[in-house]
């Protein structure tokens, strides 16, 4: 089994689609549908989706503690530059780009919140030695 789509909630999705729109492209990820004001959805590089979107009870989106959706990279570079652009779209620093040894051998990666707050990973497992 693999993961096929992940949605994020949102209370503006315009307003947090600028944020998308800026960091997905960085890492092969580009727009497949549009709903607004209702919802956006992003194809990723290698399959499977990202939809940010209110949510459907109606209700506020909020975040949740410990939800985390992890994007994989293709090189540690690619890290960077997702880490840097999402800082640069008015997302937070949750962690800057750097090896994760305790994670993995191989592991390097960056940690953001977009800006309504959900936390996102930006991660390259490396060459195995």
């Amino acid at each position: 089994m693999s993961l096929n789509y992940v949605v994020i909630g949102s209370n503006d999705v315009a307003k947090t689609r600028t944020y998308y729109d800026a960091v997905l492209p960085r890492i092969g990820g580009k727009v497949l549908a549009e709903y607004l004001p209702h919802a956006v959805c992003y194809e990723l590089r290698g399959g499977g989706s990202i939809w940010v979107s209110k949510p459907f009870d109606k209700e506020a989106a909020t975040v949740g503690n410990g939800n985390m959706v992890g994007l994989l990279c293709q090189s540690e570079e690619e890290v960077r530059e997702a880490h840097a652009t999402a800082l640069a779209n008015g997302g937070t620093n949750e962690g800057d780009p750097g090896p994760r040894p305790e994670y993995s051998p191989n592991f390097f990666g960056g940690y953001a919140r977009d800006p309504e707050g959900n936390k996102m990973s930006f991660v390259y497992f490396g060459d195995a030695d």
